[in-house]
């Protein structure tokens, strides 16, 4: 499949960008729960780009992750994924779902918001790290866990609510789920329990010490400046 860099530079068929590479193939146990490859997001829909759940990342940030994975394993910890590098056709299509009246019911992700309002509020970019393979949404989840099933038909409660009414995760409890449009979500909000405020502090923490800096609004989403180009790539995540 072609690359499209924004500066509409192609590249040949199959070929990925130089530096980026798969990152089981950097650290295989960083758990991978790769959102936008299945239902289980904010749009409802599995996103364009996402051929397979597979997070795919500048080499640097992956090496920073695996630094940070082996940190936290003296903790009897791990982190999960959900979402790294993000093709700019995805960066688009949420922006179109904004405006769709006909997508799936989702205001589990934006309880008491209008999804029309999201960009206007911030939670959402026409921009982003992402696409530039430089920032991942990540989560803590206990060594050895295993991931709950999610279940299509299901009616889950608010992402902000208690947590045995949210989607199932395995993640430490971080006071909200993931992609949960909300004023909760904020890294240092008031609104959270003591619990809940330590094991956003474990995950901060660990992140820093290895040169990511936290997004303000989302306690999930970390950015490793140290390999920005600024430059946003469109090639499609296929299977490793």
């Amino acid at each position: 499949m072609a690359l499209l860099l924004l500066t509409g530079t192609p590249a040949l068929a199959g070929e990925t960008p130089g530096g980026f590479v798969y990152l089981r193939d950097v650290d295989a146990g960083i758990r991978q729960d790769m959102r936008y490859a299945t239902a289980d997001n904010f749009t409802g829909r599995r996103l364009p780009g996402y051929e397979a759940g597979e997070c795919v990342l500048k080499r640097a940030v992956a090496q920073a992750l695996a630094r940070v994975q082996a940190d936290l394993a003296r903790q009897d910890l791990s982190l999960k994924v959900y979402d790294c590098y993000r093709p700019m056709r995805a960066v688009r299509a949420m922006a179109r779902w904004s405006q769709d009246t006909a997508a799936p019911d989702t205001s589990r992700f934006h309880p008491g918001l209008d999804k029309r309002r999201l960009f206007a509020l911030g939670y959402i970019s026409g921009q982003s790290a992402h696409a530039r393979g430089v920032a991942v949404d990540l989560t803590l989840v206990p060594k050895g866990a295993q991931p709950p099933a999610f279940d299509p038909n299901a009616r889950y409660g608010s992402c902000a609510g208690p947590l045995a009414g949210r989607a199932p995760d395995d993640s430490l409890d971080m006071g909200t789920g993931y992609d949960c449009f909300s004023t909760k979500s904020a890294t240092h909000a008031a609104t959270i329990a003591a619990e809940q405020r330590a094991n956003r502090r474990t995950l901060l923490d660990a992140m820093r010490k290895h040169g990511f800096a936290n997004y303000r609004r989302e306690w999930w989403h970390f950015s490793y400046s140290a390999a920005d180009t600024r430059v946003a790539y469109d090639f499609p995540i296929t299977a490793r």
